[in-house]
Protein backbone atom coordinates (compact mmCIF):
# COMPACT_ATOMS: atom_id res chain seq x y z
CA UNK A 1 0.00 0.00 0.00
CA UNK A 2 2.78 2.27 0.40
CA UNK A 3 4.55 2.06 -2.59
CA UNK A 4 1.31 2.21 -4.28
CA UNK A 5 0.84 5.86 -2.21
CA UNK A 6 4.31 6.75 -3.24
CA UNK A 7 4.24 5.93 -6.75
CA UNK A 8 0.63 8.04 -6.79
CA UNK A 9 2.13 10.73 -5.22
CA UNK A 10 5.35 11.17 -7.58
CA UNK A 11 3.36 10.43 -10.94
CA UNK A 12 1.16 13.35 -9.49
CA UNK A 13 4.09 15.69 -9.10
CA UNK A 14 5.76 14.43 -11.94
CA UNK A 15 2.49 15.67 -14.24
CA UNK A 16 2.25 18.81 -12.83
CA UNK A 17 6.07 19.21 -13.29
CA UNK A 18 5.05 18.92 -16.68
CA UNK A 19 1.94 20.31 -16.86
CA UNK A 20 3.27 23.51 -15.66
CA UNK A 21 6.71 23.59 -17.87
CA UNK A 22 3.90 22.95 -20.67
CA UNK A 23 2.26 26.43 -19.83
CA UNK A 24 6.08 28.18 -19.23
CA UNK A 25 6.47 27.28 -23.45
CA UNK A 26 3.38 27.91 -25.22
CA UNK A 27 1.57 30.84 -22.55
CA UNK A 28 4.36 32.83 -21.20
CA UNK A 29 5.36 34.97 -24.01
CA UNK A 30 7.31 37.20 -22.16
CA UNK A 31 9.51 34.09 -22.21
CA UNK A 32 8.63 31.57 -24.87
CA UNK A 33 12.09 32.84 -27.32
CA UNK A 34 14.31 32.82 -24.91
CA UNK A 35 14.02 29.58 -23.55
CA UNK A 36 15.07 27.86 -26.84
CA UNK A 37 18.12 30.14 -26.87
CA UNK A 38 20.77 29.00 -29.06
CA UNK A 39 23.13 30.67 -26.23
CA UNK A 40 22.71 27.71 -23.62
CA UNK A 41 22.27 23.84 -23.62
CA UNK A 42 19.49 22.30 -26.30
CA UNK A 43 15.95 22.32 -25.34
CA UNK A 44 12.32 21.20 -25.34
CA UNK A 45 8.90 22.30 -25.41
CA UNK A 46 7.98 20.59 -21.67
CA UNK A 47 11.67 19.09 -20.98
CA UNK A 48 13.49 21.83 -21.30
CA UNK A 49 17.30 20.77 -21.18
CA UNK A 50 16.78 17.57 -19.34
CA UNK A 51 18.38 15.43 -21.81
CA UNK A 52 21.93 17.77 -21.24
CA UNK A 53 21.48 18.42 -18.10
CA UNK A 54 21.47 14.59 -17.66
CA UNK A 55 24.54 13.56 -20.09
CA UNK A 56 26.88 16.57 -18.01
CA UNK A 57 25.75 15.47 -14.97
CA UNK A 58 29.06 14.26 -13.90
CA UNK A 59 30.66 17.61 -15.12
CA UNK A 60 27.95 20.46 -14.64
CA UNK A 61 30.84 23.45 -14.01
CA UNK A 62 32.99 22.55 -17.02
CA UNK A 63 29.63 22.12 -18.92
CA UNK A 64 27.83 25.40 -18.13
CA UNK A 65 31.70 27.09 -18.52
CA UNK A 66 31.62 25.65 -22.12
CA UNK A 67 28.37 27.45 -22.63
CA UNK A 68 29.16 30.68 -21.10
CA UNK A 69 32.35 31.06 -22.91
CA UNK A 70 30.32 30.92 -26.24
CA UNK A 71 28.17 33.85 -25.68
CA UNK A 72 29.00 36.86 -26.84
CA UNK A 73 27.83 38.08 -23.45
CA UNK A 74 28.99 35.37 -20.83
CA UNK A 75 25.14 34.66 -20.34
CA UNK A 76 23.18 31.96 -21.00
CA UNK A 77 19.23 30.59 -20.49
CA UNK A 78 18.21 26.97 -18.88
CA UNK A 79 14.41 25.65 -18.61
CA UNK A 80 15.05 22.54 -16.00
CA UNK A 81 12.02 20.15 -16.40
CA UNK A 82 9.42 21.60 -13.40
CA UNK A 83 11.77 24.14 -12.82
CA UNK A 84 11.37 27.89 -13.12
CA UNK A 85 13.79 29.72 -15.84
CA UNK A 86 17.55 29.80 -14.70
CA UNK A 87 19.89 32.58 -15.94
CA UNK A 88 23.48 32.03 -15.35
CA UNK A 89 25.87 34.52 -15.67
CA UNK A 90 29.66 35.26 -16.22
CA UNK A 91 29.47 38.59 -16.54
CA UNK A 92 30.59 41.14 -13.95
CA UNK A 93 28.27 43.80 -15.13
CA UNK A 94 25.49 41.66 -14.28
CA UNK A 95 26.58 40.68 -10.80
CA UNK A 96 27.26 44.46 -10.17
CA UNK A 97 23.57 44.78 -10.98
CA UNK A 98 22.18 41.99 -8.76
CA UNK A 99 24.68 42.42 -6.51
CA UNK A 100 24.59 46.11 -5.58
CA UNK A 101 22.93 48.14 -8.32
CA UNK A 102 19.34 46.50 -7.78
CA UNK A 103 19.88 44.62 -4.87
CA UNK A 104 16.44 44.85 -3.77
CA UNK A 105 15.30 43.33 -6.58
CA UNK A 106 17.45 39.94 -6.06
CA UNK A 107 16.99 38.25 -2.67
CA UNK A 108 18.20 34.53 -1.95
CA UNK A 109 14.05 33.97 -2.63
CA UNK A 110 12.17 30.80 -1.30
CA UNK A 111 13.15 28.68 -3.62
CA UNK A 112 16.74 28.90 -2.54
CA UNK A 113 15.77 29.39 1.46
CA UNK A 114 13.70 26.05 1.17
CA UNK A 115 16.81 23.73 0.08
CA UNK A 116 18.76 24.76 3.17
CA UNK A 117 16.07 26.06 5.34
CA UNK A 118 15.74 22.75 7.08
CA UNK A 119 19.59 23.09 7.59
CA UNK A 120 20.00 26.80 8.35
CA UNK A 121 16.49 27.95 9.33
CA UNK A 122 16.48 31.60 9.72
CA UNK A 123 20.36 31.97 9.84
CA UNK A 124 21.93 34.50 8.41
CA UNK A 125 22.70 33.01 5.15
CA UNK A 126 19.33 31.69 4.76
CA UNK A 127 16.98 35.09 5.46
CA UNK A 128 15.84 37.71 3.12
CA UNK A 129 14.61 41.09 4.35
CA UNK A 130 14.14 42.85 7.59
CA UNK A 131 15.64 39.29 8.92
CA UNK A 132 18.35 39.37 7.15
CA UNK A 133 18.89 43.06 7.95
CA UNK A 134 18.45 42.50 11.38
CA UNK A 135 21.35 39.62 11.76
CA UNK A 136 23.67 41.38 9.26
CA UNK A 137 24.03 44.52 11.62
CA UNK A 138 24.30 42.30 14.79
CA UNK A 139 27.40 39.92 12.96
CA UNK A 140 28.77 43.14 10.93
CA UNK A 141 29.12 44.86 14.83
CA UNK A 142 30.60 41.64 16.32
CA UNK A 143 33.11 41.10 13.10
CA UNK A 144 34.62 44.33 13.24
CA UNK A 145 36.08 44.34 16.64
CA UNK A 146 39.68 44.35 17.20
CA UNK A 147 39.08 41.80 20.00
CA UNK A 148 37.69 39.43 18.15
CA UNK A 149 40.43 39.63 15.52
CA UNK A 150 42.80 39.37 18.22
CA UNK A 151 40.94 36.13 19.76
CA UNK A 152 41.17 34.54 15.78
CA UNK A 153 44.86 34.95 15.70
CA UNK A 154 45.68 33.52 19.50
CA UNK A 155 43.47 30.68 18.34
CA UNK A 156 45.02 29.68 15.67
CA UNK A 157 48.74 30.10 17.40
CA UNK A 158 47.74 27.25 20.05
CA UNK A 159 46.17 25.33 17.22
CA UNK A 160 48.71 25.29 15.11
CA UNK A 161 51.53 24.91 17.20
CA UNK A 162 50.07 22.39 19.41
CA UNK A 163 47.93 20.33 17.31
CA UNK A 164 48.75 20.85 13.28
CA UNK A 165 52.39 20.76 13.47
CA UNK A 166 52.98 18.34 15.59
CA UNK A 167 50.56 15.84 13.69
CA UNK A 168 52.61 16.74 10.64
CA UNK A 169 55.94 16.42 12.06
CA UNK A 170 54.79 12.82 13.06
CA UNK A 171 53.50 11.88 9.30
CA UNK A 172 56.93 12.70 8.33
CA UNK A 173 59.08 10.82 10.87
CA UNK A 174 56.51 8.00 9.98
CA UNK A 175 56.87 8.48 6.41
CA UNK A 176 52.81 7.83 6.42
CA UNK A 177 50.53 9.55 3.87
CA UNK A 178 47.75 11.62 5.29
CA UNK A 179 44.61 13.36 3.36
CA UNK A 180 45.31 17.09 3.61
CA UNK A 181 41.84 17.49 3.05
CA UNK A 182 40.56 16.07 6.07
CA UNK A 183 43.20 17.40 8.13
CA UNK A 184 42.62 20.65 6.89
CA UNK A 185 38.93 19.99 7.54
CA UNK A 186 39.27 19.08 10.99
CA UNK A 187 41.46 22.01 11.77
CA UNK A 188 38.90 24.56 10.42
CA UNK A 189 36.12 22.75 12.71
CA UNK A 190 38.10 22.97 15.22
CA UNK A 191 38.52 26.52 14.94
CA UNK A 192 35.59 27.74 13.91
CA UNK A 193 33.97 25.62 16.64
CA UNK A 194 36.57 27.42 19.42
CA UNK A 195 35.80 30.80 17.86
CA UNK A 196 32.39 30.97 17.01
CA UNK A 197 30.81 28.35 20.08
CA UNK A 198 33.60 28.70 22.55
CA UNK A 199 34.12 25.02 22.68
CA UNK A 200 36.43 22.33 21.70
CA UNK A 201 35.27 19.29 19.38
CA UNK A 202 39.07 18.28 19.13
CA UNK A 203 38.80 17.14 15.57
CA UNK A 204 42.38 17.28 15.12
CA UNK A 205 43.02 14.39 17.62
CA UNK A 206 42.79 11.24 15.51
CA UNK A 207 42.87 8.84 18.80
CA UNK A 208 39.49 10.28 19.58
CA UNK A 209 36.08 9.10 17.10
CA UNK A 210 35.05 11.96 15.06
CA UNK A 211 32.00 13.99 17.01
CA UNK A 212 28.32 13.17 16.40
CA UNK A 213 28.13 16.94 15.58
CA UNK A 214 30.40 16.84 12.93
CA UNK A 215 29.38 13.76 11.12
CA UNK A 216 25.70 15.02 11.00
CA UNK A 217 27.36 18.51 9.58
CA UNK A 218 28.54 16.72 6.53
CA UNK A 219 25.58 14.20 5.98
CA UNK A 220 23.34 17.49 6.31
CA UNK A 221 25.53 19.74 4.03
CA UNK A 222 26.02 16.75 1.11
CA UNK A 223 21.98 16.08 1.06
CA UNK A 224 21.33 19.95 1.24
CA UNK A 225 23.48 20.30 -1.49
CA UNK A 226 21.91 17.87 -3.54
CA UNK A 227 18.64 18.87 -3.18
CA UNK A 228 20.16 21.85 -5.12
CA UNK A 229 21.65 19.98 -8.35
CA UNK A 230 18.42 17.94 -8.93
CA UNK A 231 16.77 17.66 -12.17
CA UNK A 232 13.32 17.50 -10.94
CA UNK A 233 12.47 19.12 -7.62
CA UNK A 234 9.41 17.48 -7.28
CA UNK A 235 11.71 14.02 -6.58
CA UNK A 236 13.13 15.01 -3.22
CA UNK A 237 10.16 17.22 -2.11
CA UNK A 238 8.16 13.93 -2.47
CA UNK A 239 11.01 12.04 -0.53
CA UNK A 240 11.29 14.64 2.11
CA UNK A 241 6.71 14.47 2.74
CA UNK A 242 7.17 10.89 3.12
CA UNK A 243 10.48 10.74 4.93
CA UNK A 244 12.17 7.95 2.82
CA UNK A 245 15.63 7.52 1.83
CA UNK A 246 18.02 10.61 1.79
CA UNK A 247 15.40 13.02 3.34
CA UNK A 248 15.26 10.43 6.04
CA UNK A 249 19.02 10.94 6.89
CA UNK A 250 18.91 14.65 6.35
CA UNK A 251 15.94 15.10 8.79
CA UNK A 252 17.79 12.69 11.62
CA UNK A 253 20.92 14.64 10.99
CA UNK A 254 19.65 17.94 11.14
CA UNK A 255 17.77 17.39 14.22
CA UNK A 256 21.45 16.19 16.00
CA UNK A 257 22.72 19.59 14.63
CA UNK A 258 19.74 21.36 16.32
CA UNK A 259 19.58 19.98 19.48
CA UNK A 260 23.61 20.30 19.76
CA UNK A 261 24.23 23.41 19.13
CA UNK A 262 21.17 24.53 20.85
CA UNK A 263 22.23 22.59 23.82
CA UNK A 264 25.89 24.68 23.83
CA UNK A 265 24.10 27.84 23.32
CA UNK A 266 22.03 26.80 26.78
CA UNK A 267 25.46 25.84 28.20
CA UNK A 268 27.09 29.01 27.28
CA UNK A 269 24.29 31.15 28.64
CA UNK A 270 24.87 29.63 32.00
CA UNK A 271 28.71 30.47 31.97
CA UNK A 272 28.05 34.34 31.14
CA UNK A 273 25.99 34.73 34.40
CA UNK A 274 29.56 34.33 36.06
CA UNK A 275 32.22 35.17 33.11
CA UNK A 276 32.33 37.04 29.84
CA UNK A 277 33.21 34.88 27.22
CA UNK A 278 35.68 36.61 23.48
CA UNK A 279 33.98 34.07 21.48
CA UNK A 280 31.41 35.39 18.61
CA UNK A 281 28.53 32.79 20.47
CA UNK A 282 29.23 34.59 24.42
CA UNK A 283 28.94 38.14 22.20
CA UNK A 284 25.85 37.58 20.48
CA UNK A 285 24.11 36.00 24.05
CA UNK A 286 25.58 38.90 25.95
CA UNK A 287 23.04 41.03 24.05
CA UNK A 288 20.19 39.31 25.12
CA UNK A 289 18.59 37.52 21.67
CA UNK A 290 16.79 34.97 21.04
CA UNK A 291 18.22 31.59 21.88
CA UNK A 292 17.21 29.89 18.23
CA UNK A 293 18.07 32.63 16.33
CA UNK A 294 21.42 32.71 17.34
CA UNK A 295 21.65 28.68 16.97
CA UNK A 296 20.77 29.66 13.71
CA UNK A 297 23.37 32.37 13.14
CA UNK A 298 26.23 30.29 14.47
CA UNK A 299 24.94 26.97 12.38
CA UNK A 300 25.69 29.29 9.49
CA UNK A 301 28.97 30.51 10.52
CA UNK A 302 30.21 26.93 11.29
CA UNK A 303 29.43 25.93 8.26
CA UNK A 304 30.49 28.81 6.37
CA UNK A 305 34.19 29.10 8.45
CA UNK A 306 34.62 25.48 8.26
CA UNK A 307 34.33 24.14 4.57
CA UNK A 308 35.19 27.36 2.85
CA UNK A 309 39.01 27.98 4.31
CA UNK A 310 39.55 24.15 4.03
CA UNK A 311 38.59 23.90 0.57
CA UNK A 312 40.49 26.62 -0.48
CA UNK A 313 43.87 25.59 1.22
CA UNK A 314 43.59 22.40 0.11
CA UNK A 315 43.60 23.22 -3.75
CA UNK A 316 46.44 25.07 -2.68
CA UNK A 317 48.59 23.00 -1.97
CA UNK A 318 47.92 20.79 -4.93
CA UNK A 319 48.62 23.95 -7.01
CA UNK A 320 51.29 24.92 -5.51
CA UNK A 321 52.89 21.08 -6.22
CA UNK A 322 52.80 22.09 -9.51
CA UNK A 323 54.22 25.49 -9.79
CA UNK A 324 56.87 24.85 -7.18
CA UNK A 325 58.62 28.10 -8.32
CA UNK A 326 55.41 29.78 -6.57
CA UNK A 327 56.07 27.60 -3.13
CA UNK A 328 59.55 28.59 -3.19
CA UNK A 329 58.43 32.12 -3.73
CA UNK A 330 56.10 32.27 -0.37
CA UNK A 331 58.51 30.11 1.79
CA UNK A 332 61.25 33.07 1.05
CA UNK A 333 58.47 35.73 1.71
CA UNK A 334 57.43 34.18 5.19
CA UNK A 335 61.41 33.78 5.95
CA UNK A 336 62.46 36.83 5.34
CA UNK A 337 59.88 38.53 7.40
CA UNK A 338 60.49 36.27 10.57
CA UNK A 339 64.13 37.00 9.97
CA UNK A 340 63.48 40.70 10.73
CA UNK A 341 63.47 39.67 13.95
CA UNK A 342 59.67 38.85 14.67
CA UNK A 343 59.53 35.57 16.97
CA UNK A 344 55.84 34.53 15.79
CA UNK A 345 53.26 34.96 13.26
CA UNK A 346 51.29 37.61 13.97
CA UNK A 347 48.32 39.84 12.57
CA UNK A 348 50.54 42.83 11.30
CA UNK A 349 53.01 40.05 10.06
CA UNK A 350 50.42 38.22 8.01
CA UNK A 351 49.30 41.63 6.46
CA UNK A 352 52.67 42.11 4.63
CA UNK A 353 52.55 38.38 3.22
CA UNK A 354 51.25 39.66 -0.29
CA UNK A 355 52.61 37.23 -2.48
CA UNK A 356 51.10 34.47 -0.25
CA UNK A 357 47.81 36.48 -0.51
CA UNK A 358 48.02 36.24 -4.18
CA UNK A 359 48.51 32.79 -4.53
CA UNK A 360 45.72 32.07 -2.53
CA UNK A 361 43.46 34.52 -4.87
CA UNK A 362 44.42 32.84 -7.68
CA UNK A 363 43.68 29.37 -6.48
CA UNK A 364 40.05 30.64 -5.57
CA UNK A 365 39.81 31.79 -8.89
CA UNK A 366 40.04 28.73 -10.22
CA UNK A 367 38.61 26.52 -7.85
CA UNK A 368 36.23 29.21 -5.66
CA UNK A 369 35.31 27.52 -2.53
CA UNK A 370 31.45 28.36 -3.62
CA UNK A 371 31.34 27.32 -7.26
CA UNK A 372 27.87 29.56 -7.48
CA UNK A 373 25.38 31.35 -6.06
CA UNK A 374 21.67 32.23 -7.04
CA UNK A 375 19.15 34.52 -6.14
CA UNK A 376 15.56 34.98 -6.93
CA UNK A 377 14.03 37.88 -8.79
CA UNK A 378 10.87 40.10 -6.90
CA UNK A 379 9.74 41.42 -10.09
CA UNK A 380 10.43 41.85 -14.10
CA UNK A 381 13.83 43.23 -15.09
CA UNK A 382 16.34 43.79 -17.65
CA UNK A 383 20.89 42.63 -16.94
CA UNK A 384 22.95 45.48 -18.19
CA UNK A 385 23.88 42.94 -21.01
CA UNK A 386 20.51 42.89 -22.39
CA UNK A 387 19.39 39.53 -21.07
CA UNK A 388 15.27 39.12 -19.53
CA UNK A 389 14.79 38.62 -16.34
CA UNK A 390 10.98 37.45 -15.17
CA UNK A 391 9.43 37.84 -11.61
CA UNK A 392 9.96 34.41 -9.72
CA UNK A 393 13.33 33.23 -12.13
CA UNK A 394 16.53 32.50 -10.67
CA UNK A 395 19.55 34.54 -11.58
CA UNK A 396 23.02 32.60 -10.72
CA UNK A 397 26.14 33.67 -11.02
CA UNK A 398 29.43 31.70 -11.36
CA UNK A 399 32.54 32.14 -10.02
CA UNK A 400 33.94 28.83 -11.16
CA UNK A 401 33.29 30.07 -14.84
CA UNK A 402 34.26 33.18 -14.33
CA UNK A 403 37.77 32.67 -13.19
CA UNK A 404 37.77 30.41 -16.03
CA UNK A 405 36.61 33.42 -19.08
CA UNK A 406 39.37 34.52 -21.38
CA UNK A 407 37.63 37.81 -21.82
CA UNK A 408 38.03 38.42 -18.21
CA UNK A 409 41.66 36.94 -17.76
CA UNK A 410 43.05 36.93 -21.07
CA UNK A 411 44.31 33.68 -22.44
CA UNK A 412 46.45 32.14 -19.57
CA UNK A 413 42.88 32.41 -17.66
CA UNK A 414 43.43 28.34 -16.96
CA UNK A 415 47.11 28.76 -15.53
CA UNK A 416 47.91 29.32 -11.72
CA UNK A 417 49.95 32.53 -11.98
CA UNK A 418 50.21 34.83 -8.40
CA UNK A 419 51.69 37.71 -10.42
CA UNK A 420 48.67 38.26 -12.34
CA UNK A 421 46.99 39.65 -8.89
CA UNK A 422 50.16 43.08 -8.55
CA UNK A 423 50.91 45.23 -10.76
CA UNK A 424 54.17 44.77 -11.81
CA UNK A 425 55.97 41.01 -11.77
CA UNK A 426 57.19 40.06 -8.90
CA UNK A 427 61.05 39.19 -8.75
CA UNK A 428 62.10 35.87 -7.40
CA UNK A 429 65.21 37.31 -5.45
CA UNK A 430 62.99 39.94 -3.43
CA UNK A 431 63.74 40.98 0.00
CA UNK A 432 60.90 43.49 1.23
CA UNK A 433 57.90 43.38 0.74
CA UNK A 434 57.11 47.14 0.62
CA UNK A 435 57.50 47.22 -3.50
CA UNK A 436 54.16 45.05 -4.35
CA UNK A 437 51.12 46.72 -4.50
CA UNK A 438 48.32 44.25 -5.32
CA UNK A 439 46.39 45.00 -7.62
CA UNK A 440 42.78 46.32 -7.20
CA UNK A 441 39.87 43.66 -8.71
CA UNK A 442 36.66 44.48 -8.46
CA UNK A 443 34.81 41.96 -6.41
CA UNK A 444 32.40 41.67 -9.06
CA UNK A 445 35.05 40.05 -11.37
CA UNK A 446 36.12 37.85 -8.57
CA UNK A 447 32.92 37.16 -6.50
CA UNK A 448 34.42 34.21 -4.23
CA UNK A 449 33.60 36.44 -0.98
CA UNK A 450 30.01 37.24 -3.10
CA UNK A 451 29.42 41.65 -3.12
CA UNK A 452 27.80 44.46 -2.57
CA UNK A 453 25.46 44.35 0.79
CA UNK A 454 26.39 41.00 1.67
CA UNK A 455 29.91 40.63 1.12
CA UNK A 456 31.10 38.19 3.42
CA UNK A 457 31.57 39.43 6.72
CA UNK A 458 34.36 37.01 7.50
CA UNK A 459 36.17 37.85 4.62
CA UNK A 460 39.39 39.12 6.40
CA UNK A 461 39.19 36.44 9.44
CA UNK A 462 39.22 34.11 6.28
CA UNK A 463 42.09 35.21 5.10
CA UNK A 464 43.99 35.37 8.74
CA UNK A 465 43.24 31.55 9.18
CA UNK A 466 44.16 30.78 5.54
CA UNK A 467 47.82 32.94 5.29
CA UNK A 468 48.60 31.64 8.91
CA UNK A 469 47.76 27.87 8.02
CA UNK A 470 49.65 28.22 4.81
CA UNK A 471 52.68 30.33 6.00
CA UNK A 472 53.43 28.34 9.00
CA UNK A 473 53.30 24.64 7.47
CA UNK A 474 55.29 25.80 4.13
CA UNK A 475 58.33 27.12 6.09
CA UNK A 476 58.80 24.22 7.88
CA UNK A 477 57.33 20.98 5.38
CA UNK A 478 56.89 20.12 1.68
CA UNK A 479 54.00 18.64 0.65
CA UNK A 480 53.74 16.52 -1.87
CA UNK A 481 50.82 14.86 -3.42
CA UNK A 482 51.25 10.97 -4.01
CA UNK A 483 49.12 10.83 -7.39
CA UNK A 484 49.60 13.25 -10.31
CA UNK A 485 46.55 13.22 -12.25
CA UNK A 486 43.87 16.28 -12.30
CA UNK A 487 41.56 16.37 -9.36
CA UNK A 488 38.32 16.88 -9.28
CA UNK A 489 36.44 19.28 -7.76
CA UNK A 490 33.15 18.63 -6.55
CA UNK A 491 30.41 21.51 -5.86
CA UNK A 492 28.43 20.93 -3.12
CA UNK A 493 27.45 23.54 -0.61
CA UNK A 494 31.06 23.98 -0.60
CA UNK A 495 33.47 22.86 -3.00
CA UNK A 496 35.77 19.94 -2.03
CA UNK A 497 38.37 17.84 -3.57
CA UNK A 498 36.90 14.23 -4.97
CA UNK A 499 39.05 11.45 -2.67
CA UNK A 500 40.68 14.30 -0.68
CA UNK A 501 44.24 15.02 -1.17
CA UNK A 502 46.58 12.14 -0.40
CA UNK A 503 50.15 13.66 0.11
CA UNK A 504 53.51 13.32 1.71
CA UNK A 505 55.13 15.49 4.26
CA UNK A 506 58.47 16.28 4.17
CA UNK A 507 60.44 18.70 6.60
CA UNK A 508 61.77 21.68 5.03
CA UNK A 509 65.16 21.30 7.43
CA UNK A 510 66.61 24.65 6.19
CA UNK A 511 63.84 27.00 7.63
CA UNK A 512 63.17 24.89 10.91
Amino acid sequence: MLIFLIICVSLGCFLFSFLFSLFQVFYNTRHDMKLLSSHGPPSYPIIGCLLSFYKNRFRLLDWYTDLLSVSPTQTIEVQRLGGRRIVVTANPANVEHMLKSNFSNFPKGKPFTEILGDLLGCGIFNADGELWSTQRKLASHEFSTKSLREFVVKTLQEVVENRLIPLLEDAADRESVLDLQDVLRRFAFDIVCLVSLGTDPFCLDFSRPIPPLVKAFDTASEISAMRGTAPVYAVWKTKRMLNLGTEKKLKEAVKMVHSSVLEIVKNKKKVLENDQGSDLLSRLLSGGHDEEVIRDMVISFIMAGRDTTSAAMTWLFWLLSKNKNSEEMIVKEVTTLLNRGEKAIDFELLKEMNFLKASLCESMRLYPPVAWDSKHALSDDILPDGTFVGKGDRVTYFPYGMGRMEKLWGKDCFEFKPDRWFNKPVGFGFESTGDRVMKSVSPYKFPVFQAGPRVCLGKEMAFIQMKYVAASILRRFEIRPVREDQPVLVPLLTAHMAGGLKVTVKRRIENC
